[in-house]
């Protein structure tokens, strides 16, 4: 028997060339160029757009006064200098979340205005320190402005450049907050110009957000995100296995385009390909991977490069080439993949 590593080194050199295999998948930009600048911030997803990125992704939350900002949760603490703004210390606030208790400074709690004095952080400076040369320097970025960003790019390049927003914890914030992310994004996107014509993909990790999408958007496209444990946050008798399985997604199939799946759900230890690319593809889905990461510390054992967890290499252009191979039909990813070859 072949041993796993072994394995999947031989995938890897059996596999085609990257640079060929990625102009056929699209590249997501997870956050923006994540990897190299503070993310959800226009810094980020402007070098994500120069780097050829078909996609930038924009996790959205919602403000006290209903505008759409960019962050990885509507927890702020992590990705801004709240904590140490003594002018909200009385925002600070527990709130439990999808069945988990969070302490912290939340985005529905500040208005556009309050929230355009704080400043981005990276969120994880020991894995990524040279991004937090950069703390301090950006502002928070609405809908708006990203989709501003993208147009200029694409008259300054000439080429289209996608949005994929996630809608976070919607079940959440319309429970809890009244505030309905599935009206709030319709509005904005249609006050912005954008319509389903347009290359745009929408997505969640929850169920009903995605289905009342597919009866009002008009034809945009969406992803149902899945990942190797729980289930949606407004489905709790939902397991995402279940939602993965030949019949799991025949039934996603009826309100969603595609399915976001972690990198575990799609590839076996040993770099083989699982059988969820197949079966979405016989349920007429296609399957997007998540996240490609270029530090050691997220890649295989056998991607790595040194001992360094901090080091980089060429594990995630090899990584991007396996999920081609398995027939995904976009990754998400926190650096540069086009362009780039590896020896």
């Amino acid at each position: 028997m072949i041993k796993p590593r072994l394995m999947l080194a031989a995938l890897l050199l059996a596999a085609t060339p990257a640079a060929a295999q990625e102009s056929e998948m699209l590249i997501i930009a997870h956050r923006g160029a994540s990897a190299e600048r503070p993310e959800h911030t226009l810094a980020a997803y402007e070098r994500a757009i120069d780097q050829g990125a078909d996609y930038i992704e924009p996790d959205l939350v919602a403000t006290k006064d209903l505008v759409l900002v960019s962050r990885h949760e509507n927890e702020l603490s992590g990705t801004t200098d709240v904590a140490s703004r003594e002018e909200f210390e009385d925002r600070r606030r527990d709130k439990t979340i999808d069945g988990q208790r969070v302490a912290g400074w939340f985005a529905e709690d500040f208005t556009l205005a309050e929230l355009r004095t704080l400043r981005a952080k990276e969120r994880i400076p020991s894995v990524r320190p040279a991004n937090a040369r950069f703390d301090g320097l950006y502002q928070v970025a609405t809908l708006a402005e990203i989709v501003k960003l993208v147009r200029a790019k694409e008259a300054a390049t000439g080429r289209r450049i996608g949005l994929y927003p996630e809608i976070k914890h919607p079940n959440f914030l319309l429970q809890n907050a009244g505030i309905d992310m599935v009206d709030l994004l319709l509005r904005e996107l249609r006050q912005l110009g954008i319509t389903p014509t347009d290359p745009v993909f929408i997505q969640s990790f929850e169920v009903a957000p995605l289905q009342r999408l597919k009866q009002r958007s008009g034809g945009f496209k969406l992803v149902q995100l899945v990942e190797p444990l729980g289930g949606p946050a407004d489905e709790p008798a939902m397991r995402y296995a279940e939602m993965v399985t030949p019949t799991g997604l025949i039934e996603v199939a009826k309100y969603a385009d595609a399915v976001g799946a972690h990198i575990a759900m799609v590839l076996n230890a040993d770099g083989s390909p699982t059988a969820l690319v197949a079966d979405a593809k016989t349920a007429g889905l296609d399957v997007h991977a998540w996240t490609v990461r270029p530090e050691n510390e997220f890649l295989p054992v056998a991607l790595r490069s040194g001992d360094d967890p901090k080091g980089k290499g060429c594990g995630d252009v090899k990584l991007a080439a396996l999920l081609k191979d398995a027939g995904v039909a976009g990754v998400f990813s926190d650096g540069a993949l086009k362009g780039r070859s590896c020896p």
